[in-house]
């Protein structure tokens, strides 16, 4: 993701229970426990695009 998206700043931050989120400037995204799934491939990708 960082090198198609150059400019953006990726940051992975280490959790528990399954949760894996998506914020972009402090906005929830995408949350894979409130869908229950983990994201499509480029899913995460066109998020942010």
């Amino acid at each position: 993701m960082q090198q198609q998206l150059p400019e953006a700043e990726v940051e992975l931050i280490g959790g528990g229970g399954g949760v894996f989120e998506v914020t972009i400037d402090g906005a929830l995204k995408f949350s894979k426990k409130q869908i229950g799934r983990f994201p499509e491939d480029d899913e995460v990708q066109a998020l942010v695009s």
